[in-house]
């Protein structure tokens, strides 16, 4: 796992990433995305998340290899200290460790952050399909998530119905004077560097 490195994402990295995504939206039911975007959509969409969450990517010998981002749980004030996150790793480089070091990473810059509560959503088959296993779920639940939530046939996609599950985790205490949530460009740059170095 030492040959990988975490950094931050940026527009320019769109079509590295969309060439990861794009398995994924025409192969598996993992993401509910049934087409794919442009270069240009996917470059807006980096570009539009990382002004309040991170998003970081994984490197290895020279190429991008996965990605992790959080965004926004609910646009409501209250929310603020909740947000989703979606993590995709290259098809040809599972269990090497990267998701691990990707969430590791992202979790790190959220805490600079304030931020208090993780949410995936992850499409939950009823039985094992050639388009959707239990991998996510099993990845998530390895990494400290707790199923908290189960939507049932809400996922069409491939002519198959599949379920969608909220998975919840806790990065830090629920306090009483929570400490006000950071959107991500006003970090302090040093501090941002400094987490980065540890996966680098």
């Amino acid at each position: 796992m030492n040959d990988i490195t975490i950094r931050l994402a940026e527009p320019e990295d769109a079509s590295a990433l969309l060439s990861i995504y794009s398995y994924y939206i025409l192969n598996t039911a993992v993401t509910s995305e049934v087409e794919v975007p442009t270069v240009e959509q996917f470059a807006a969409r980096i570009y539009n998340i990382t002004g309040k969450y991170p998003y970081v990517v994984a490197v290895k010998d020279g190429e991008i290899v996965g990605y992790a981002y959080a965004r926004e749980f609910h646009d409501r004030a209250a929310y603020a200290w909740s947000c989703e996150v979606s993590i995709y790793v290259h098809r040809y480089h599972h269990r090497e460790g990267i998701g691990r070091k990707l969430y590791t990473a992202l979790e790190s810059l959220l805490k600079l952050q304030n931020m208090v509560n993780l949410y995936a959503s992850v499409s939950y088959p009823e039985e094992k399909t050639s388009f959707l296993n239990m991998d996510s779920s099993i990845f998530h639940s390895w990494l400290g998530y707790k199923n908290v939530g189960e939507f049932h046939h809400c996922r069409y996609k491939f002519h198959e119905w599949y379920n969608m599950a909220w998975m919840e985790k806790s990065i830090s205490e629920h306090t009483k004077d929570q400490p006000d949530f950071i959107p991500f460009a006003r970090l302090d740059k040093e501090k941002v560097r400094e987490v980065l170095k540890k996966y680098s």
